[in-house]
């Protein structure tokens, strides 16, 4: 899969250098490209910004070189999907992650300030998949750190990225619930002890269990799934 981030911040993804996205890249798995908006500008200030028509708080990044940015990324890659990150768009969620995770090229455009100007999303898309993503109900102060979760989120459902590529089945929402807890050695620690089931080897009767504390989990801490 071929990845590029377009933002004023491109060092912000260095963290995309190392664990396991960081093999994955070693590996060829992942093609992954941070450009600079500013790159794109033609005055000494390298400005990105100006004030919003209509008034209002804040500024609001110009769409020319955001224009330029993605002409340049978008000219040698074919078909691909624009990610706009922004608390305006659909909240990201594992299913969507399973649904990106089957495209061969992903562009995220990270926005600041008060937000990119409108036809700039309207651009992208008379040119390719658009999707405005948000990470969820909060405000960032740039997108950053957002399409570096979703990357994350994506990249790690790849096959060849995760080593145990069974632990994606058991994890949280990847069946729509939340997952169970999990313990390791010693079997009593400070006086807190790992579940007698557990420790059984009856591996019919832990599913069983690992299943309920899913449910009641899931119940406890985010009924909305349930519904």
């Amino acid at each position: 899969m071929r990845i590029d981030a377009i933002s004023i911040f491109p060092e912000y993804f260095g963290v995309l250098d190392i664990s396991l996205l960081g093999k994955a890249q070693t590996k060829k798995l992942i093609a992954f490209e941070a450009h600079d908006l500013r790159n794109y500008t033609h005055d000494k200030h390298r400005t990105v910004d100006d004030s919003p028509y209509g008034g209002g708080a804040g500024m609001l990044m110009k769409p020319e070189p955001w224009g330029e940015a993605l002409d340049s990324v978008l000219s040698d890659a074919g078909e691909a999907t624009v990610i706009f990150t922004s608390p305006a768009g659909e909240v990201f969620n594992q299913k969507m992650a399973r649904e990106l995770a089957t495209e061969k090229h992903l562009i995220f455009a990270c926005g600041r300030y008060e937000g990119i100007d409108q036809r700039v999303v309207d651009y992208a898309a008379s040119k390719s998949n658009v999707r405005v993503i948000s990470m969820g109900d909060y405000v960032l102060n740039g997108g950053e750190v957002a399409a570096i979760a979703m990357i994350e989120a994506i990249a790690r459902l790849l096959p060849g990225v995760i080593g145990n590529a069974e632990s994606l089945v058991e994890e949280s929402h990847s069946d729509g619930l939340l997952e169970y807890p999990s313990f390791t050695k010693p079997p009593s620690w400070r006086g807190f002890d790992v579940p007698e089931v557990l420790l059984s080897g009856n591996h019919a009767a832990i599913a069983q269990w690992r299943k309920q504390q899913q449910i009641e989990r899931t119940k406890r801490v985010r009924p909305d799934l349930l519904d």
